[in-house]
């Protein structure tokens, strides 16, 4: 009985796959900069559903080519 509880455990433990993160948009934030927004794709073995996860987001100082020495 033990065992059979254990290897229960263990896949519900592995039954999810993860991959990413991928970029799920791109926007301006009016101030030159760019706001990237990240997310994760997740496969449920179990009820063989295809979701996604929110992984945040980062913004990117966008140097004006005026200001780049050459």
């Amino acid at each position: 009985m033990k065992i059979l509880a254990l290897v229960i455990f263990v896949f519900l433990l592995v039954g999810c796959s993860t991959a990413g993160p991928f970029v799920t948009g791109i926007s301006s934030d009016g101030r030159g900069n760019l706001i990237v927004q990240k997310g994760y794709a997740e496969f449920n073995y179990f009820v063989g559903v295809l979701g996604n996860k929110e992984a945040g987001e980062s913004t990117i100082k966008v140097i004006p080519a005026e200001k780049i020495d050459k």
